[in-house]
């Protein structure tokens, strides 16, 4: 939780903050007394600060708070010793600065005999150790850290000068190297009372104006939140890390400096590129500092007293491991390097521009002109402590760099900051307390209740023995009064039936003629009444039997007929199964006379050849003998004839051929570019010369069907290159192969147009366009023709568009229906996937299994019968491959497998 304060003392409304201000005449710890001691020689204790319109720490307007402490930045410069490569270049030259530390002074030389003198807080000589320069610079700042003060420690100066050896060098190998970093955080855990206090730690780097967590790599781009009532920055996207003992945290700090960007040039091998900030998070709790909770009438009661909430301090101590400035020409930066050094020198830039306006009391500090200096707005005119270390070197080549850095530390010396003890109530510590209060109240509670219902418990067994006294006395007297009672009526019951004896006796005789005449007639009368109820039984008996014996009949007539219906059933299945049969028999014969036919036809029209033709007006000459013997001949050796006609010729000629007025000519010579184009090696060549357009400029023009199937029998064989496939898609070849599909007749003519198809249907790139100019409508348009070899190169053809479109699924290229079930073809497939033709079946299986590859067919492929067949061929198929491929593709399948459960078939 942050403090919301302002510069001349008031707290907004509803805050829930102390301010304590460090009062240089308060009498606070041992540690407080050294701090002052420390510090009372360059802050002045007394005396109004200067206005400022703005700063790092405030950008607002202020006045100073009569309670709070003027800090000005402390500054010390440590010079590094001479390195052995200055060793070697300065052996003739002598060093370019003089310290004097007993005066706190240092020379600058500007030649042999002329120095200008600069005064700081610290200097520090090269024989400085590490624990002298934490006594002198950080100590202080940890010590009113400790003492509720948020503090801020920082390294400034050129590449190579020691700025991270002084902050984090780690000590492994000795303990007295170790730096600021790991000797801060021993005296905070040695103050601390891990019960009551706590520690954590974040530890990040600011590289080319992107903050990036040290100890979390991958969190890489970190946000700057700003309050925006009290302008407090924090980073709540970086990692937070409890410490408990010094071990984890020379553990985190290897972490961090694994991680942090360094680079090697020509002043520093180990050169850092970004700039590193430690930020440690301490919360103390204060005694002696509770504060009592009023009543709502303005009272304190009992209960309130004991309860206050303890007051807490939230300090925050920030280490910043600077980059160092460095001149592009010295440091031989390049390419990426160059980058770093640009992005390293404008952000110093920025906090120097910050560091000259809180110095002379600037109206404007350019606090936004950078991710530095908005991170650094406490420390420089904040409410933070802050000591600044310099280092510098002694080489005399360097002595701009040098100058540079004293003077950045001379104006951050004139820079003051406003301390205050940031307090607020603990309320969670509180709210413990009162729960434990609470629960100690609800046992003594239930201990009340417990003895209270003890003693209901007590009485109310006291009341059942009183009452059952008190029913054992009553039932006592109430069997003394029913044994009384019974006695009287007995005595009045004898007496009565002595009296009921009489009169029987005296009566007896007067009824004894008129009962025997009484007795005999109600005898009958029963006789009479057991005869009749005899004969209703047995008239209802033989009733019974009856319906039994109409029941016995009627379900043997009922068996009689449910295995009539069954026989006919079964002769109704045997019928459709001998129709079907009938109907396939029927289909293959009808396809074996047109082929029959076929061959009859082409057999007529060879021996019919042989005529001598000569050339149309666009050759000068008759055909050579040669060429008219290879137009002739459809014989065996035709294809090897064909490279000699190609050389002779050549291609121009015999393409030229293809535009001849003799129908004849014009068939010879696109048999013979429909034997070349058979040929891989030939192909291109074809293409160039124009062929492909000359073949398609025959399908739309000429009417002779043998034209049309040997023209679209050398299209498909050019189809079977990817880039001859465009140019045939992009010459509107699939269309002109669509009517010549619906005007052809002959079985062999729609073979090759649906090779030419289905060529073109393997080509993933093509499908929409194939399918939009009616190429699919085309494949399922031939299957009217049934002839096997038609069927097949149609079946071929869906298998390589279901196949293509199952590879775009798994790209991720497509996530509509399939191409092929909107426009109809499901049907078919699902007909012809047990076709007695293995070519024909093979292609249909493939299909289905592609088409089955995604989940949004299987809705249509489960309604239109697909499924059966799926698990047909993953049961039967003769092929692995496929057999394989169905299993899979049907266990995979979310709605195949619920359609399969639902029709309690155990599959996968």
């Amino acid at each position: 939780m942050s403090t919301t304060t302002y510069r001349n003392g008031t707290v907004p409304k509803g805050a829930l903050k102390v301010d304590r201000p460090l009062s240089m005449n308060s009498t606070s710890t041992k540690s407080s007394a050294s701090f002052k001691s420390k510090t009372s020689g360059h802050t002045p204790a007394t005396g109004p600060r200067r206005k400022s319109t703005g700063s790092v720490g405030n950008s607002a307007a202020s006045n100073k708070d009569d309670t709070s402490v003027l800090g000005r930045v402390r500054v010390a410069v440590r010079l590094r010793p001479r390195n052995a490569e200055e060793m070697a270049a300065d052996a003739d030259f002598g060093d370019c600065v003089e310290l004097q530390p007993e005066l706190k002074r240092l020379k600058l030389r500007r030649n042999n005999w002329d120095s200008d003198t600069y005064e700081f807080d610290e200097v520090l000589t090269e024989f400085a150790s590490q624990k002298r320069v934490y006594e002198v610079v950080a100590k202080p700042v940890v010590e009113s850290v400790l003492d509720g003060y948020n503090g801020t420690i920082m390294a400034y100066g050129q590449t190579g000068t020691g700025k991270t050896y002084t902050l984090g060098r780690l000590g492994e190998e000795d303990t007295a190297d170790r730096g600021i970093m790991v000797r801060a955080m021993e005296d905070i855990l040695a103050e601390i009372t891990p019960e009551k206090d706590s520690v954590s730690v974040s530890y990040f780097q600011l590289y080319m104006e992107s903050i990036q967590d040290l100890l979390d790599p991958a969190n890489d781009n970190i946000s700057i939140v700003e309050d925006p009532k009290t302008g407090d920055v924090s980073l709540p996207g970086a990692t937070t890390v409890d410490i408990r003992d010094q071990k984890s945290f020379l553990e985190l700090l290897r972490v961090g400096e694994a991680h942090r960007f360094a680079a090697n040039t020509k002043l520093n091998t180990e050169s850092s590129r970004s700039h590193a900030m430690l930020m440690v998070h301490v919360e103390r709790s204060v005694k002696g500092r509770d504060s009592a909770i009023s009543s709502e009438n303005g009272s304190t009661s009992h209960t309130a007293k004991s309860f206050k909430p303890p007051v807490v301090r939230k300090i925050k101590l920030v280490v910043v491991d600077l980059a160092g400035s460095e001149r592009i020409d010295k440091s031989g930066s390049e390419a990426h390097t160059l980058e770093e050094a640009k992005s390293i020198n404008l952000s110093l830039s920025a906090l120097g521009k910050c560091i000259n306006a809180l110095a002379e009391n600037s109206a404007h500090v350019p606090v936004r002109d950078s991710k530095l200096t908005r991170l650094l707005r406490d420390s420089f005119g904040g409410t933070a402590r802050t000591s600044l270390v310099i280092t510098i070197g002694p080489s005399p080549r360097h002595r701009g760099e040098t100058a540079s850095t004293i003077m950045f530390g001379q104006r951050a010396m004139k820079v003051e900051n406003m301390l205050k003890i940031k307090e607020e109530f603990d309320y969670k510590s509180l709210s413990r307390r009162l729960e434990i209060q609470l629960d100690k109240q609800i046992a003594e509670h239930e201990r009340q209740q417990k003895g209270f219902k003890d003693e209901i418990e007590r009485i109310a067994q006291e009341a059942q023995i009183r009452i059952a006294e008190a029913e054992k006395g009553y039932a006592e007297a109430l069997e003394s009064e029913r044994l009384q009672y019974q006695k009287d009526y007995i005595d009045a019951i004898s007496k009565l039936e002595e009296q009921w004896a009489a009169n029987k006796q005296k009566h007896e005789n007067e009824k004894a003629k008129s009962s025997m005449l009484s007795a005999s007639m109600e005898v009958a009368e029963l006789k009479k009444k057991f005869e009749n109820e005899t004969i209703s039984r047995k008239a209802a008996e033989e009733e019974i039997d009856n319906l039994k014996n109409q029941l016995a009949q009627w379900k043997r007539s009922e068996a009689a007929g449910n295995s009539e219906i069954l026989k006919l059933r079964k002769m109704l299945e045997d019928e459709e199964c001998q129709k079907a049969k009938l109907e396939e028999e029927i289909t293959v014969l009808q396809s074996q006379l047109l082929q029959i036919s076929f061959e009859a036809d082409e057999t007529r029209r060879n021996l019919d050849r042989g005529d001598t033709v000569k050339l149309p007006g666009t050759l000068d000459s008759p055909i050579p003998p040669f060429m008219l013997q290879h137009l002739g001949d459809s014989g065996a050796g035709e294809k090897a004839s064909m490279a000699n006609l190609f050389e002779q010729v050549g291609l121009q000629k015999i393409l030229s051929l293809l535009e001849s007025e003799d129908a004849d000519v014009q068939i010879h010579a696109v048999k013979v570019v429909a034997n070349l184009a058979a040929e891989e090696a030939n192909q291109e060549r074809i293409v160039k010369a124009g062929g492909l357009k000359s073949l398609l400029t025959l399908l739309r023009s000429s009417n002779d069907e043998t034209i049309h199937r040997v023209a679209a029998g050398a299209i498909a064989n050019l189809a079977m290159n990817e880039t001859n496939q465009e140019l045939i898609m992009s010459h509107g070849g699939i269309s002109l192969l669509s009517v010549t599909a619906s005007k052809a007749e002959d079985p062999q003519t729609l073979r090759m147009v649906a090779g030419a198809i289905a060529n073109l249907c393997g080509n993933e790139k093509l499908q929409p366009k194939l399918r939009g100019e009616g190429g699919v409508k085309a494949l399922l348009g031939m299957v009217k023709c049934r002839h096997p070899d038609v069927l097949s190169q149609v079946a071929r053809g869906i298998a390589n568009f279901a196949k293509c479109e199952s590879r775009a699924y798994t790209q991720g290229n497509k996530t509509g229906k399939s191409l092929l079930i909107e426009d109809g073809t499901l049907p078919w497939i699902v007909q012809n996937a047990n076709n007695e033709a293995s070519p024909i079946r093979r292609h249909i299986e493939l299909a289905l299994c592609h088409l089955a590859q995604h989940e949004v067919n299987a809705k249509d492929m489960i309604k239109g019968g697909a499924l059966w067949e799926l698990v047909r061929i993953s049961r039967d198929c003769s092929r692995d491959d496929i057999r394989t491929l169905a299993y899979r593709t049907l266990t995979s399948s979310p709605s195949f497998q619920a359609e399969l459960k639902r029709l309690r078939i155990d599959y996968g």
